[in-house]
């Protein structure tokens, strides 16, 4: 299937009763869920409560954490966590897509390198960086004969 042919899984389309059945709730326990921000979800224009399939993952989910003994509070902030590695996720998606992009841009060079003044330069394949390879003795300065301390 396509790209383009797939369902958005974020997108408001689904009713509170048809979001319900598909997660074997009473439509008042969504209610309740919402009220108390647990799986909040998209509003109409006209007030009406619309579900996405993201939010249906989430109900089935809060239901099997809560059969497993865990509180409404623990629940909330495991989805918390969930939500942020899924947008951690997307951005790690988005920079590896602009590190291919700027590899296929570059062919044979390398994205980053630190040159001999520690400035970003761009290097072939194969070529490295002249490094400095003398040797420096520091000692510390001797007083001098006449020095009267």
């Amino acid at each position: 299937m396509a790209e383009q042919d797939r369902l958005d899984e974020d997108a408001p389309l689904l009713a509170i009763a048809v979001a319900a059945d598909l997660a074997g709730m009473h439509p008042q326990t969504l209610r309740q869920y919402d009220r108390i921000g647990l799986v909040v979800p998209a509003r109409t224009q006209g007030g009406s409560r619309r579900y996405s399939l993201r939010h249906v993952e989430q109900l089935r989910e809060v239901a099997r954490l809560s059969a497993e003994g865990l509180s409404l509070p623990g629940i909330a902030r495991i989805l918390d966590l969930e939500d942020e590695v899924r947008g951690l996720r997307r951005r790690v998606a988005e920079l590896e897509k602009q590190v291919r992009t700027e590899i296929g841009n570059r062919p044979g060079a390398r994205v980053f390198a630190a040159g001999a003044t520690g400035a970003v330069v761009t290097l072939r394949h194969g070529s490295r960086v002249r490094r400095a390879t003398e040797v420096v003795l520091w000692s510390p300065p001797r007083p001098d004969a006449n020095d009267q301390r």
